[in-house]
């Protein structure tokens, strides 16, 4: 934190270009290519980097039990090692063993390590947007009897507290206080810092271009990339850091081509609670790249989910919220491209039919030019029926869509202040294979799975309290990759206040009657008495 193919002519794959044109327009002269090959090689190989940490911290916890409840000295050197390790890992984790170092230290009649855990303590705080509580922690630090190099710590953690908390505000009175203080500790740590230190680099440079003086503050930051032997955490905040200057100056390909760097650096590192997965598909999604940002925005939700962190996980909500509904808009504009290539190809067939209808009458065969041209108008109608029909379900499809992401919306902004920081979104799997496959039942099928699986994101207990309301006999048994099934999908749209009927069967495809009937059985089958049995439903709390 601290920072497809036709392969049946020439004329056809002209066509098929002009679609791809169409439906990938050029957005920059900048080619991050080679970046962005990096980076997903560094996805694909990211459960080597966690096992490999899961390794270290395994050995350390098993040499954490070996030692005795006496050894308080030695438990304390393990406890800060696991914390290393979990800080940008594990936000629960961490703040476990922060503790841990807090109480070994008191057991130990320590105060500079009683400090140093509450340090500790700050930053994971800081990394979940704990503000206060990071402050908190941090005025009950006994500065005077700190070393220089913890008291060093202490400086930069105040510094980049009030710095971190004057970019959440963005208020025109407290954040410049913000920033002013946040100098105060700054150059309180600077002056205890080694000028050829990364910290003392990094941290003049972040100072400057806080202060509004980015270009200087980039020369510190350049000169680390430059000219230091950065490890991937250094590289991962260098370049993050170097990359908001960029976008501050309206450079977003430069500011792409940093964070694809710290993107593939944190992920080298394992660290699960940065922020430049979350700005890459930010920036790729104003640059108009969906594909990428929502590739990416799901890959920083798995890894906000896994870090535990509450306010990252809001904020990765929030933008998958955005960048999936670009995805939506994505596939609504490719499936216009088919159906320009469809027109495209049916003026083709046209075209074929002139021909053949020159030919026929100049080889005098007009019989069998008049078979062929009825086969082909056949043909041509079957095409038009079922381009007919593919267009209303499309728009069907579409419009379902809307109506649960506006619903979804709806509710999220309704319960947004009473469930604050727990909210929990969904993941949408590839659906390029609309393009490929104009399978609307498919999509239908993989819309509702979306659903299944966003739904559970926000109410992970909901299969498990939803079977607690029948007896045994009456409980549901998902099939193998099963998240739910229509029973449930009936209740989880009225748990998301879709409580009429008319909308239900709309949005499930069912008659009003069947949901009628479903959830007349569904009740008469529960231990819940029937009028209050959706009251129960309402009452399954979200994380």
């Amino acid at each position: 934190m601290m920072k497809p193919l036709f392969c049946l002519s020439a004329t056809k794959e002209i066509l098929i270009l002009i679609l791809l044109f169409l439906s990938n327009p050029v957005w920059s002269q900048f080619n991050f290519d080679q970046s962005l090959a990096r980076l997903n090689k560094n996805i694909a190989r990211k459960n080597q980097y966690d096992d490999q940490k899961l390794a270290r911290i395994t050995s350390l916890e098993k040499s954490l039990k070996s030692r005795s409840n006496q050894n308080l000295v030695s438990k304390y050197a393990i406890y800060s090692k696991l914390y290393d390790e979990y800080k940008s890992f594990n936000y629960d984790k961490a703040f476990f063993y922060a503790h841990r170092m807090q109480e070994s230290g008191q057991k130990l009649n320590d105060p500079v390590k009683m400090a140093t855990g509450k340090i500790k303590l700050g930053f994971v705080l800081l990394s979940a947007g704990m503000f206060k509580e990071t402050f908190d922690s941090l005025k009950t630090v006994q500065v005077g009897i700190l070393p220089d190099s913890t008291k060093k710590d202490f400086y930069y953690l105040n510094a980049h507290t009030y710095y971190d908390l004057a970019d959440f505000d963005k208020d025109k009175f407290y954040t410049p206080l913000y920033n002013r203080k946040a100098e105060t500790y700054i150059d309180s740590a600077l002056a205890l810092s080694n000028p050829k230190s990364y910290d003392y680099q990094y941290n003049s440079g972040l100072k400057l271009i806080k202060g509004g003086k980015n270009e200087q503050g980039a020369v510190y930051l350049k000169n680390l990339i430059n000219h230091y032997p950065l490890n991937d955490h250094q590289v991962a905040v260098t370049y993050s850091t170097l990359s908001d200057i960029y976008i501050r100056k309206n450079d977003p390909d430069k500011a792409i081509d940093l964070l694809l760097q710290a993107a593939e650096a944190d992920i080298s590192y394992s660290t699960k609670e940065a922020a430049a997965m979350l700005n890459l598909a930010m920036l790729l999604y104003q640059k108009g790249d969906i594909k990428n940002a929502y590739a990416f925005i799901n890959q920083a939700m798995k890894d906000a989910t896994y870090y535990g962190a509450r306010h990252r996980k809001v904020q990765v909500s929030n933008a998958l919220i955005v960048i999936a509904g670009g995805k939506v808009n994505s596939v609504e504009q490719e499936s216009r491209n088919l159906i320009i290539f469809v027109v495209l190809l049916t003026l083709l067939v046209v075209v074929v039919i002139l021909f053949v209808i020159i030919i026929s009458r100049q080889l005098e065969r007009l019989k069998k030019a008049d078979k062929i041209i009825l086969e082909t108008n056949k043909s041509l109608q079957d095409t038009i029926h079922q381009l007919t029909e593919a267009e209303k379900i499309k728009e069907q499809y579409i419009g379902y869509f809307f109506n649960l992401i506006s619903e979804y919306i709806t509710k999220l902004d309704k319960f947004k202040k009473s469930v604050s920081n727990k909210l929990v979104t969904k993941k949408f799997d590839d659906i390029q294979k609309l393009v490929s496959n104009i399978n609307l039942k498919d999509e239908r099928d993989e819309l509702f799975l979306n659903f299944d699986k966003a739904f559970l994101t926000l109410f992970p207990n909901f299969v498990e309290t939803y079977n607690s309301f029948f007896e045994p006999e009456h409980q549901v048994t998902l099939r193998a990759g099963q998240l739910m099934n229509t029973d449930m999908r009936i209740f989880a749209l009225i748990r998301l206040g879709i409580t009429e009927n008319e909308k239900i069967s709309s949005i499930l495809e069912y008659s009003m009657n069947t949901i009628y009937n479903y959830k007349a059985r569904i009740k008469n089958k529960s231990k819940i008495a029937n009028e209050d049995f959706e009251k129960a439903i309402l009452s399954i709390k979200a994380v």
